[in-house]
């Protein structure tokens, strides 16, 4: 169970670096004023999202469903449904992710880069609660 825990830690690790820099990418996405530049970004985001992003989440889910398997106990406790709500909350911010990712690369997205500057400071309110909820068990 314990390599199973640290391969959730290190998934979930790269899930989130990946949530923090993809938003960071669309900040400059938006600010682009050529095509080449905006043709980069797209690459590049489409990499990160395809190689990194989506292979991580699936990963943590697959690995946190693993351990809940053998801990199911959890799954009576507060604090693991108050933990399983922010994933919740993250696989759909990734999602939005892929929707705002396609947008700017169609050209069609109407969000500035202000917008996308707050937009990527969303993952963290959700790691800092994931992590003291596991970490702490408030409830």
């Amino acid at each position: 169970m314990l390599w199973i825990t640290a391969f959730h830690i290190i998934a979930m690790v790269c899930w989130f670096s990946a949530l923090f820099y993809l938003p960071r990418l669309f900040v400059y996405h938006a600010m682009s004023e050529d095509q080449v530049s905006r043709d980069r970004f797209v690459v590049m985001e489409r990499k990160l999202m395809r190689g990194i992003a989506t292979p991580a989440m699936i990963a943590t889910l697959v690995l946190g469903v693993w351990l809940l398997h053998y801990l199911p106990g959890y799954l009576s406790l507060g604090w693991m449904h108050a933990k399983l709500a922010l994933v919740v909350l993250t696989v759909g911010y990734h999602h939005v992710c892929i929707r705002y990712m396609k947008q700017l690369a169609a050209g069609t997205s109407t969000h500035s880069h202000q917008f996308f500057r707050v937009f990527n400071e969303i993952p963290v309110v959700f790691l800092v609660g994931i992590v003291i909820l596991v970490v702490v068990k408030p409830f």
